[in-house]
């Protein structure tokens, strides 16, 4: 994977998992450092492309969730919680001695980044949303559902990616080199073959009801952004946020950065033009 190398990182989770992550920039010093989490059964590859930009100048530090890439896989896969797993995000910030960072969600992610608001909101420097918000669309939830946990028959790289583009609607204008960057970041290299990168388990832990009826509780969450310097990205094509909850996310949010990410599903991948400038004006912010 090209672009700027990264430091990796072993920290231990509360209940005793041994965990990963990537540490990009520098260590110490400069600007206030950045925390990618990125979404559901992804992990900390996620963050390159917003690394390969930023991470030169200003730290950028990315897990891997528990059951995720390279941390170790829980016993109980009902530990795959989003409060288990900001838990584990604040383990790692004590690791790096980090006081507050600038937070970047991805669809998950952003699940506990509005947690993280709520309870260590004094971590927190600035926020940005991708693609997710306080109601979860059911035909995401579906679609998601259904690929969440299948073993991936594809025994090549090309197979890999016709299986991404079954599965990740909304992404038509990638070209091909595109297509290939996003199935590396997704699945894990097992000599020379593509892989599933997460513990299957994740799929049991994914009570689709449950997500679905959580948006009241969701909206209360959001409003503790009130303050923060915050944005929130969604892609124009997805069936996971709708442009109704992204309007009133803005509405709510005093000084919300709303942006729509043209010709993608979800989730963005965070390198696009509309991306990259909310990111700038989000970290113009929080130096």
């Amino acid at each position: 994977m090209s672009g700027p190398r990264w430091r990796e990182l072993r920290f231990r989770s509360p209940d005793g998992l041994d965990l990963y992550a990537r540490d990009y920039g520098p260590a110490r010093g400069g600007p206030t450092p950045v925390l990618c989490l990125s979404g559901l059964s992804r992990n900390s590859k996620d963050a390159h492309p917003v690394a390969e930009r930023i991470g030169q100048t200003r730290r950028l530090i990315a897990p891997d969730y528990r059951g995720r890439g390279q941390s170790a896989y829980a016993q109980d896969w009902s530990s795959y919680r989003v409060e288990v797993e900001l838990a584990d995000a604040i383990a790692l910030l004590d690791a790096v001695e980090v006081d507050k960072a600038v937070v970047i969600g991805t669809s998950r992610g952003g699940l506990i980044a509005m947690l993280m608001a709520n309870l260590h909101r004094d971590r927190m420097a600035g926020v940005l949303l991708n693609d997710i918000g306080p109601v979860l669309e059911p035909a995401g939830l579906l679609r998601i559902r259904r690929y969440l946990g299948k073993p991936l028959r594809a025994v090549t790289w090309r197979g890999a990616v016709a299986a991404l583009k079954r599965t990740n609607p909304g992404f038509e204008s990638l070209d091909e080199a595109q297509w290939l960057g996003f199935a590396r970041r997704v699945y894990r290299d097992d000599n020379g073959r593509p892989a599933l990168d997460y513990d299957t388990n994740l799929a049991l832990a994914f009570p689709i009801r449950a997500e679905i009826k959580a948006g009241a509780a969701l909206w209360d969450l959001l409003a503790a952004f009130e303050g923060l310097s915050a944005a929130a990205l969604r892609g124009e094509h997805s069936d996971l946020l709708s442009p109704a909850t992204h309007i009133r996310m803005a509405r709510l949010v005093k000084g919300l950065d709303a942006v729509t990410v043209a010709n993608r599903g979800h989730a963005p991948f965070l390198d696009e033009p509309d991306s990259a400038a909310a990111i700038d004006r989000l970290l113009a912010r929080c130096p």
